[in-house]
């Protein structure tokens, strides 16, 4: 598969993320999410010439987008050590924070990195390729009680408890392997053409969406990483500096709105002594979601939500 920037990713809310950060000509910004490096084009097309972004990536594949501007740093690497590559870098503040969470248009349509039902792949489901336990890992290794608290957890299945008893009868006799040899442990019916499956039962897909879902965070460790990314974050942006981050489901949501309400993910609300809530962050504007244009344009957009907030 050739992979360019046009066909790596589309970025999501370029213009109304980029807004958000507030960009001051000389200021220093990351982007933590840099895939095909559309949203760090819109900052660096706003930035003066003292000013530099640092954008994070893990996958090998974003290097081949990499942005030839002086201004520009990329950092290969997940977005979780962010606190040491800055110290690495001779950093000590930021003025900003852009993050489109979740998974790429590229790992999505990329066959071969097994992060869609759509076709019957290896399952493997790293963003970073080079290290890790892949989902086939996962679902060959885990016990029933550990698959379920994954599928419920991160995939809000409430039917977790039975479907982790079918992986885990039909692996008994057979390793799981591929999306077909999944759907097949799982008693699912999909029509096959060449490498693309269909399941034609759109409530299956739904909870297959999530099944998958599931997986990918788990592999990925995406809330530990987050919550990691977002801590660092809190310590290293200038007062009036900017976090503008894009969510897709309600796990990340949750912790993106509970940082900025309550400055940590668990949404702890302290208060001073005169009742008032104690927060690094001041929420700016209400959330932002996709044009129906948009939406129409790039289906990945549908499930998307901005938030933005201001260290005070």
């Amino acid at each position: 598969m050739i992979v360019t920037a046009e066909t790596y990713h589309v970025p999501v809310l370029r213009k109304e993320s980029v807004d958000g950060l507030d960009i001051q000509p000389d200021g220093i910004y990351v982007d933590v999410t840099f895939g095909g490096g559309g949203h760090s084009q819109e900052i660096l097309s706003r930035l003066g010439k003292k000013g530099h972004l640092y954008s994070f990536d893990q996958d090998a594949d974003a290097e081949k987008n990499i942005l030839a501007d002086d201004r520009f740093t990329f950092v290969r690497s997940n977005f979780r050590y962010i606190s040491q590559w800055m110290r690495y870098y001779q950093v000590e503040k930021i003025d900003g924070l852009l993050g489109d969470l979740g998974v790429s248009s590229h790992h999505f349509d990329d066959e071969t990195r097994g992060f869609s039902f759509r076709f019957d792949a290896p399952l493997d489901m790293r963003m970073n390729k080079r290290a890790g336990q892949t989902a086939a890992d996962i679902l060959n290794n885990y016990n029933e009680e550990q698959l379920a608290d994954v599928l419920y957890l991160y995939g809000e299945l409430k039917n977790a408890r039975r479907l982790a008893k079918a992986i885990v009868n039909y692996r008994s006799s057979q390793r799981i392997e591929t999306t077909g040899e999944l759907l097949t442990a799982l008693g699912i019916d999909a029509k096959q053409e060449n490498s693309q499956l269909s399941i034609v039962n759109s409530q299956l897909k739904k909870d297959m969406a999530r099944f998958y879902q599931a997986l990918r965070i788990e592999v990925n460790h995406e809330m530990d990483a987050l919550r990691d990314m977002l801590k660092g974050a809190t310590e290293l942006l200038n007062e009036g500096g900017r976090l503008s981050i894009i969510t897709y489901h309600s796990l990340e949501d949750r912790i993106v709105k509970n940082v900025m309400k309550a400055g940590n993910a668990e949404g702890k609300i302290e208060q001073d002594f005169y009742g008032r809530i104690s927060s690094p962050y001041r929420v700016v504007g209400k959330m932002i979601t996709p044009c129906q244009e948009e939406q129409e344009r790039n289906p990945r957009s549908r499930s998307a939500k901005l938030r933005i907030a201001e260290k005070i």
